[in-house]
């Protein structure tokens, strides 16, 4: 099967990502083995790829926003059956005994394991997952467009949560690409008023079309004092930024696995009346269950922007280089339906 992998990370100009000829996975015990349809391109394999996130597995198919259908199982997987459409995300493993997934935040969990990072990942034309940590979605939906629900989708509904935004709120976004555009979608059909503020003419023009109230540059202040922020943007030096723009009380949630170095705070400026700043690590499959069911009754605007498998480097060059607005998605070519190839 044809995938990528990540060799030696580096700055996407390095080439980090090439392209090999694989077999097809076999699933292991409580696994699927699954063809994938489509898999969306995150930000946290652009990490992966240039090394932000040291490499847990070397070398490593990235992707973790996989749809595809279901065509082998392993011993022991009997939550699906052959023909499934199923979604593969980014928290594949934890170890379901340790203190944080006794009280529900498995997303803490010492022993978890992430898809495209510890495990190989979407960017190929087959993928195997744990059978416990899939999502069943719906046959009838564009792939392309559930995929980017994943993790995009799913993360901004946590880093929601976190950001902890009153009814009827103000809520600043601060960047503007594939969770941040699903986000905003969510905050303004619970009535929020969101503000964006993203570096990008084409993101800024997606985020008044979306509904924002005003969408303004990532160093402009936005229009009103806010009540809860979320920084999607992986620039530290924002942080100071957006905490300024709260008002008391708000909070401040960091949405990404990685982040550059905050400068310094004044106590007085940035946190002093109570304001708050929140990391947001992973999810829980609770928090993908209750997102997706949300957002497959009512399906959110999902700005998708194509590439075929075999362009995968050129799509997380794009991404690299803010040249995509929404999310990029790899389409393999359709697979034949029948026996699995050799490799």
């Amino acid at each position: 099967m044809t995938a990528w992998q990540v060799v030696r990370p580096g700055p996407m100009a390095t080439r980090p990502l090439r392209r090999a000829t694989l077999p097809v996975p076999t699933p292991g015990p409580g696994e699927v083995l699954v063809r994938v349809e489509a898999c969306a391109v995150c930000r946290t394999d652009l990490h992966v790829a240039e090394g932000d996130l040291p490499p847990h597995r070397s070398p490593v198919v990235p992707g973790h926003e996989v749809v595809g259908r279901v065509v082998g199982r392993g011993p022991g997987a009997a939550l699906h059956r052959d023909g499934d459409r199923v979604g593969i995300p980014w928290l594949r493993h934890t170890d379901g005994t340790c203190v944080w997934c006794r009280r529900g935040s498995e997303n803490l969990c010492p022993a978890s394991r992430y898809t495209g990072w510890d495990a190989d990942g979407g960017y190929a034309e087959y993928a195997t997952a744990p059978a416990a940590y899939v999502y069943p979605l719906p046959a009838d939906r564009d792939p392309a467009e559930l995929a980017p629900l994943l993790c995009a989708g799913i993360i901004g509904y946590r880093a929601l949560l976190r950001a902890e935004l009153p009814p009827g709120g103000r809520l600043g976004i601060y960047g503007f690409g594939g969770s941040a555009h699903l986000t905003a979608q969510v905050a303004i059909a619970q009535g929020a008023t969101v503000h964006v503020m993203t570096r990008s003419p084409a993101a800024r023009e997606l985020a008044l079309r979306l509904g924002a109230a005003s969408a303004g540059t990532d160093r402009d202040p936005p229009p009103e004092p806010l009540d809860a922020a979320i920084l999607f943007a992986p620039v530290g030096t924002l942080v100071p930024t957006a905490l300024a723009a709260l008002d008391r009380g708000g909070t401040l949630a960091v949405a990404g696995i990685h982040l550059t170095d905050i400068p310094p705070l004044t106590y007085r400026t940035h946190l002093f009346e109570e304001r708050t700043l929140r990391s947001v690590t992973a999810n829980t499959r609770a928090d993908g269950r209750a997102y997706l069911a949300a957002a497959l009754a009512q399906p959110p605007e999902v700005s998708v922007v194509p590439y075929p498998l075999d362009e995968a480097d050129r799509a997380l060059a794009d991404l690299a280089a803010d040249r995509i607005d929404g999310v990029g998605v790899l389409v393999p070519p359709l697979a034949k339906e029948g026996p699995l190839p050799n490799g």
